[in-house]
C-alpha cells in the first residue's frame, strides 16, 4: 500500500512543481493565482508542495488562470494518458461536463478505462480471421 502512495506522491509532487514553474513564469504570486483560480491560498500552496491532489475541476480553474491547457495539467496529474489527450476524446468530454459531479466524472473515467483494458485484452486473445471455423464442418 505504501508503494502506491509513493507513486501518487511522486505524480502529485511533479504536478505541484510544474504548477509553481508556470506561476513563476507568469509572474504571479501564490495569492494572485489563488484569487484568479478561485481557490484558497493555503490549498494552492499545498498543491504546489505536492501535499494535495487537486480535482479535475480545480485543475481547470488553475489552467484558466495561468492561461495554459487544462489537458496538459490532466496529463501531468495522471487523469489523462498522453496518447488519449486528443481533442474530442471521451475523457475530455466527461471532464468538461458541468452537469456531472467530480465523483461521477471519476466513476465514468474508471468504467471507460476498464472497458478499454478489457477490449485490449480481448483483441490480443481473439483468434485470427478464418482460424478455427469448426462450426462449418458436418
Amino acid at each position: 500500500m505504501a508503494k502506491s502512495k509513493g507513486k501518487v506522491s511522486t505524480t502529485v509532487g511533479a504536478l505541484g512543481e510544474y504548477l509553481k514553474e508556470q506561476r513563476v513564469s507568469a509572474q504571479l504570486s501564490l495569492r494572485q493565482l489563488a484569487d484568479q483560480a478561485g481557490v484558497s491560498n493555503p490549498y494552492l500552496s499545498q498543491i504546489e508542495r505536492g501535499l494535495r491532489k487537486p480535482s479535475a475541476e480545480v485543475l481547470q480553474q488553475i489552467a484558466r488562470a495561468l492561461r495554459i491547457s487544462a489537458e496538459q495539467l490532466y496529463v501531468r496529474a495522471g487523469i489523462l494518458r498522453p496518447e488519449e489527450g486528443a481533442v474530442g476524446s471521451v475523457e475530455l468530454a466527461v471532464l468538461g461536463d458541468p452537469q456531472l459531479t467530480e465523483r461521477q466524472k471519476q466513476s465514468l473515467l474508471d468504467v471507460y478505462a476498464s472497458f478499454l483494458a478489457l477490449n485490449n485484452r480481448s483483441v490480443s486473445d481473439a483468434p485470427e480471421v478464418g482460424e478455427n471455423s469448426s462450426s462449418d464442418e458436418t
